[in-house]
């Protein structure tokens, strides 16, 4: 037996093991000094070094607390400003790291149906527990039965008038993460409704947001239906027209390339909005909010790219369903329809205004084309969606293409004398624009 060679293999394995041992030795030390909470050691903990905030023990989510809450008002006014002012209300939340209370919303129009307005659930409009897997990790929805009631609310009493700056108002924000504060279960905020607080947060937060809401299954299969009743429209238009083949050429954003594309037109005509766009446009000295029927009809027929025969769908209010001269006038080869027209009223009527809103609104946000006006906060929070869809394709600019999932605002004249292509500016650092409106409008994020 060759010994002098056992020696060397004997030395070489015993160095292997001393220095695992070492390495083992220096990893224990390692991970007492930076993980465990010895005496001692407590600047490891107040250094940058320690990164994870102390709450008191609190129960994390992803970083959201599921035991600390926020409470707000009943939400209130059309669809998309609740849809506004509820997002508002979990930034809110976000920055207090609560769980926001799962909030009322409005059935009706509190300015037009005063004593027909009813506070809603929020889960009888959208899909509680998927909003929470969607925006995990993001903000959080929580029912009153989480409560433990272990201390009564904090009322966080919100400012108003020309004093309460929006620099005020974020300071009342800072105050309620302090411990005196903090400490209490639920913070509960009284006074006006969250569509009229100061907005503290960028576009982009909200559209993480809207994404979120999703429709319960029962109006999701109201608005499955209507949207195949447009399209079954479609099919006969093209069936009459002596050529089935005959699908307009743009690019169809659809799992089936064979599915039959339309036009979603949001025409603001009534006589209370031509009253309150004709005084804005006094006001504030824009002349491009108001359009009249004829103008939107023309400047969607300027649409480049489009082969008809096409249907349009107006989304326009109840009062006009029975003004048939919305569907008279318009170009040959666009085929106008409207809830009445297209034999799906008896699924709008058996639910409030609320819900019939959120059908439409879905039955825009789906069309292929889509055209609005950019000082309606409806319109405004479609292309929203719509250009957001667009960027997570990879697409950040509409300026050279004809038609691709497109949003137009008819309000303002664009290329060929058509309505002007718009995409939502994803880094602008408020809501500003989409709330309230704006004539300042680009073809690319």
């Amino acid at each position: 037996m060759d010994f002098s060679n056992s020696k060397l293999l004997s030395c070489h394995m015993n160095s292997m093991f001393c220095k695992c041992i070492i390495l083992v030795l220096v990893i224990l030390v390692l991970r007492i000094l930076f993980l465990s909470p010895l005496p001692g050691f407590d600047w490891l903990q107040q250094s940058k070094m320690y990164l994870i905030p102390d709450y008191g023990g609190s129960t994390f989510q992803h970083g959201v607390r599921r035991e600390k809450f926020l409470e707000v008002p009943q939400i209130i006014w059309g669809l998309n400003n609740q849809k506004i002012a509820f997002a508002r209300a979990c930034l809110t939340a976000r920055l207090l790291n609560r769980t926001l209370l799962m909030p009322s919303l409005s059935a009706s129009l509190i300015y037009k149906e005063i004593d027909l307005l009813k506070p809603i659930s929020f889960d009888m409009v959208f899909n509680f527990e998927r909003f929470n897997s969607l925006c995990d990790g993001f903000v959080q929805l929580g029912r009153y039965s989480d409560l433990q009631n272990v201390t009564k609310p904090y009322k966080l009493q919100k400012g108003s008038g020309r004093k309460w700056t929006i620099e005020r108002d974020m300071r009342q924000l800072e105050e309620c993460k302090v411990s005196s504060i903090d400490e209490f279960e639920v913070i509960k905020v009284d006074g006006k409704h969250p569509f009229l607080w100061h907005d503290h947060w960028p576009v982009i937060d909200y559209a993480r947001i809207f994404e979120c809401l999703t429709l319960v299954d029962e109006i999701e299969a109201d608005v499955t239906a209507v949207v195949s009743r447009i399209k079954s429209v479609g099919v006969r238009g093209r069936s009459k027209s002596g050529n089935p083949d005959n699908i307009p050429t743009m690019t169809i954003l659809s799992e089936k390339s064979e599915s039959v594309p339309y036009i979603a037109v949001h025409m603001r005509i009534e006589k209370d909005w031509m009253l309150h766009c004709k005084n804005l446009e006094q006001r504030s000295n824009i002349h491009q909010i108001c359009s009249s029927k004829r103008e939107i009809m023309r400047r969607v027929a300027n649409i480049r790219g489009l082969t008809g025969p096409i249907v349009v769908y107006l989304a326009v209010a109840d009062s006009l369903l029975e003004d048939n001269s919305t569907l008279s006038g318009w170009k040959e080869g666009l085929l106008p329809i409207e809830k009445k027209s297209l034999g799906v009223w008896n699924i709008y009527s058996k639910h409030p205004y609320l819900i019939q809103s959120a059908i439409d609104y879905e039955a825009c946000l789906r069309s292929d084309v889509f055209v609005g006006n950019s000082f309606s906060t409806f319109s405004s929070l479609i292309v929203l969606q719509r250009t957001q869809k667009l960027i997570k394709m990879g697409v950040t600019s509409l300026c050279d293409t004809d038609s691709n999932y497109s949003s137009y605002a008819y309000n303002i004249l664009g290329d060929f004398r058509g309505p002007k292509k718009w995409m939502t500016d994803m880094s602008a650092s408020s809501l500003q624009s989409i709330s309230y409106g704006t004539n300042n409008i680009s073809c690319q994020v």
